[in-house]
């Protein structure tokens, strides 16, 4: 992901075709070493293609793929169980605790 962020970052700057060097110099200026078999495998799939097209392409394709909408469909049925609905809510409440510890292990606030 990070190689195709840094070609991505060297189009919108204008460079129409980064090369491996491009790539490297802009992930090194953050401090990241880049991976020379993942890098020239991005150079060599992107090469000579147009990289909107392929964000056009990539959106439509993933617009056919169901996204949770069979989730809300399916919810009436635990609570008709009645012993499957405690044991879910109790799953959510550790997942917003673990979302509220994260957030202090950073050491610094939004505003501050």
């Amino acid at each position: 992901m990070r190689h195709l962020a840094a070609y991505l970052l060297l189009q919108i700057g204008g460079n129409a075709s980064p090369s491996a060097d491009d790539i490297k110099k802009v992930l090194g200026a953050v401090g990241i070493e880049a991976d020379d078999d993942r890098l020239e495998k991005l150079i060599s799939e992107l090469d000579g293609k147009d990289v909107n097209a392929l964000i056009a392409e990539g959106s439509s394709k993933l617009a056919s793929v169901p996204s949770g909408g069979a989730v809300s469909a399916g919810g009436a049925a635990p609570a008709a169980a009645g012993g499957a609905a405690p044991a879910e809510e109790k799953k959510e409440e550790k997942k917003e605790e673990e979302k509220e510890e994260s957030d202090d292990d950073m050491g610094f606030g939004l505003f501050d």
